[in-house]
């Protein structure tokens, strides 16, 4: 998470945001928004509201100002995103040993792609925020007894009790400060030594001591690539690089910003523009199922000055992409818009080439993000849910396959992981089955990867980029070139 460009925000007040052009709360909700509370006391929400507008803002708008920059570069073909974490976060998660684990995972992923794609990798933490999931259904019915259905600890809880799943206000104060501590620890982890490069060893330690790692596949690789990285680093440092370089990087927080009573009370004016930013987090992204040309969410987000993510499913039309593009996005900025493709793997080579050329034939640049999760979701026979890591692969090669087709950069990886050896996707290296979800099961919503099935994951992308690179005759991705005398 960058350090830099810490700008404080000044305005709080609805009045304040209201002046900068921000609409307000009872406006977005006559918009009919999707996805909602069903909160039972207006005058508690609106407590809760004040309260949340008088804290200090999670993130910063010199931080999403930076991030926006990384992404500009992304859609311009010059980098890789990589984004990751829980499906849904919850207050009891936020542990040293949870976030430390993400952390670790996403860090020794980036690590892969940088060195063996050459590629400078942004990275995003799907944390610090993910405490709200939209539901299919707004119920959940258990041996006859109906109840609101889970929709993240921002909402209610999990236990299947009436006070339990009664949407409670209150839960976004608690939203807030989890994200403060697990910001807060972030911040100390990858500014305090533990993101230098020249540790990556001890990223993967703990995790062979406890689960075993190196015995697989990808622990091996990993423990190969860390070997070859640590003489490279040694030559830098014979060579006179400045090893205080590798101490420290840029991580970043996002979520996708579903509650609306929680954005709109975060959102503050930037006091160097004078421009609304949403500070809950600095990548924000509209779902699926809240993407409506006309809807509350791109109401609110088109007004907003972070960079933003828009998730694009099978529903998606070329057509539809362009509309969202030119009502987020009318000034055309580099950086501004991330489209996140979900449409599942047996259907993403039919459903995206039309999507990423007319874009591109408008002229935006637009980074495109893989999400192979969300589209390859079943229901195994015992009834857990689950996904196919064998899925998840084929939806990200096919996403890969349809920009090497059209000359197009395929720009990041979207996915649900954990720092943990947890069974919960089937297939990878490890060869789970179905039979093996029960052992540790621990998701409240979407399975998630392992860090197992992370690595491997990572070296299977950076193939892919690796020969992209090849096929396209360049390096697109850096200026480095070998100088002959």
């Amino acid at each position: 998470m960058s350090i830099a460009s810490r700008v404080p925000a000044t305005g709080t007040t609805p009045e304040l945001l209201k002046a900068a052009g921000l609409p307000t709360l009872a406006e977005l909700h006559a918009l009919d928004p999707k996805q909602q509370p069903g909160y039972a006391d207006p005058a508690k929400v609106d407590q809760v509201v004040d309260s949340l507008r008088r804290l200090p803002p999670l993130v910063f708008a010199g931080e999403c100002d930076e991030l926006r920059g990384q992404l500009a570069k992304v859609a311009a073909g010059e980098a890789f995103i990589l984004q990751g974490g829980d499906c849904a976060e919850t207050f009891d998660g936020v542990t040293a040993t949870n976030i430390q684990g993400k952390l670790r995972t996403l860090l020794s992923m980036a690590v892969v792609l940088t060195y063996a794609a050459q590629v400078p990798v942004v990275k995003i933490g799907r944390l610090a925020g993910q405490y709200a999931k939209p539901r299919s259904s707004d119920v959940e019915t258990r041996d006859g007894v109906s109840l609101p259905a889970y929709r993240g600890d921002a909402v209610n809880g999990f236990a299947f009790t009436p006070e339990s799943r009664t949407p409670d206000p209150d839960r976004l104060l608690g939203v807030y400060n989890a994200s403060a501590a697990t910001l807060n620890l972030a911040r100390g982890f990858v500014t305090g030594g533990f993101a230098d490069i020249r540790t990556m060893h001890t990223w993967n330690s703990t995790f062979v001591n406890q689960y075993g790692v190196r015995a697989s596949g990808a622990g091996q690789r990993y423990e190969q690539l860390a070997a070859e990285i640590e003489r490279a680093l040694a030559f830098m440092v014979a060579a006179g690089v400045d090893p205080e370089k590798m101490r420290t990087v840029d991580f970043y927080s996002s979520h996708e910003a579903l509650i609306l009573e929680y954005e709109h009370a975060l959102t503050r004016i930037d006091s160097r523009t004078q421009r609304p930013y949403d500070t809950s987090g600095h990548f924000i992204w509209i779902g699926e199922r809240t993407r409506q040309l006309d809807g509350a969410h791109v109401e609110l987000f088109r007004h907003l000055r972070n960079p933003i993510g828009v998730k694009l499913g099978p529903t998606t039309t070329a057509d539809t992409a362009l509309e969202l593009a030119d009502r987020l996005d009318p000034d055309h900025e580099p950086g501004r818009i991330t489209f996140i493709t979900r449409m599942g793997a047996g259907r993403i080579r039919d459903l995206l080439p039309e999507v990423v050329e007319k874009v591109t034939a408008s002229g935006r640049q637009v980074a495109w993000i893989c999400d192979p999760m969300h589209g390859n979701t079943f229901e195994a026979a015992n009834g857990y849910k689950t996904r196919a890591f064998s899925d998840v692969i084929d939806e990200l090669n096919g996403f890969f396959d349809v920009h090497d087709e059209l000359g197009t950069w395929p720009g990041g990886v979207h996915v649900e992981l954990t720092g943990d050896d947890v069974t919960e996707c089937v297939g990878g290296a490890d060869e789970l089955v179905e039979a093996d979800l029960v052992n540790r099961y621990e998701t409240l919503c979407d399975p998630r990867l392992n860090r197992n099935q992370s690595l491997e994951l990572a070296f299977l992308v950076a193939e892919r980029l690796t020969d992209g690179r090849i096929n396209r005759s360049a390096n697109p991705v850096q200026d480095f070139q070998p100088i002959t005398f």
